[in-house]
């Protein structure tokens, strides 16, 4: 499946995207309790998404990882596509990020920063 393709109310999806960013962690209460979450963004050839990834999800995925995420559901949220990986379903990290590349991506945002 690739990302164009995801609809809201979808479940047992499987996907191979790049993780092109993931948000620091926050603390949440949920029905379960309080528990910590952070979002990544995932894109493929047709677009990006929104990955949630919970408790020990959060410390798998770096940026520059390509990862396949078997058996996710889709929901909308702020009128946004979000995925989410439930207790089912799995991340598999196929393709480590390059140390080349995260150094890359880190003088990217460098040279964005104005410091006047």
């Amino acid at each position: 499946m690739k990302i164009k393709d995801i609809e809201p109310g979808m479940s047992n999806i499987t996907i191979t995207a790049r993780v092109t960013s993931v948000s620091k962690p926050r603390r949440v209460s949920t029905k379960y309790g309080e528990t910590m979450v952070a979002q990544a963004t995932i894109a493929d050839e047709t677009g990006e998404i929104i990955l949630n990834l919970w408790r020990n999800q959060i410390d798998m995925v770096k940026p520059g990882d390509i990862i396949k995420i078997e058996n996710a559901y889709s929901k909308e949220y702020k009128g946004r596509i979000e995925l989410n990986i439930g207790k089912n379903g799995k991340i598999v990290v196929l393709e480590h990020a390059k140390s080349s590349e995260l150094e890359e991506e880190i003088e990217d945002e460098e040279n964005e920063i104005d410091f006047e």
